[in-house]
């Protein structure tokens, strides 16, 4: 089972990104889908996730900013990420689980490699 994260790249303040996660090895039917994140010498942080059924969960940071979405048919999960900020800067990584707590790390089986996202000032 793998999730291919791509998308990532330099950006300037203010900018967008959109950041995809290519599930393969198997179906996520039923799965929540989500992104956290990692700075330099900062803990990971959740930013987002999407239920199979399309509930939708926000760290409040990336409110009216960050967007998720998903392609069951694709098996893949999207980020827009609009007016970006520096504080934005870090790796990214998709995850895939069926936990019914969304936040936390230990709530997701799967994880993907990562993508660096960089938004300079």
């Amino acid at each position: 089972v793998q999730l291919q994260a791509s998308g990532g790249g330099l950006v300037q303040v203010g900018g967008s990104l959109r950041l995809s996660c290519a599930a393969s090895g198997r179906t996520f039917s039923g799965y929540r889908l989500g992104w956290f994140r990692q700075a330099p010498g900062k803990e990971r942080e959740f930013v987002a996730a999407i239920s199979w059924t399309g509930r939708i969960y926000y760290v409040d940071s990336v409110k009216g900013r960050f967007t998720i979405s998903r392609d069951n048919a694709k098996n893949t999960v999207y980020l827009q990420m609009n007016s970006l900020k520096p504080e934005d800067t870090a790796v990214y990584y998709c995850v895939a689980g069926r936990s019914n707590v969304a936040g936390t790390p230990d709530s997701y089986d799967y994880w993907g490699q990562g993508t660096q996202v960089t938004v300079s000032s």
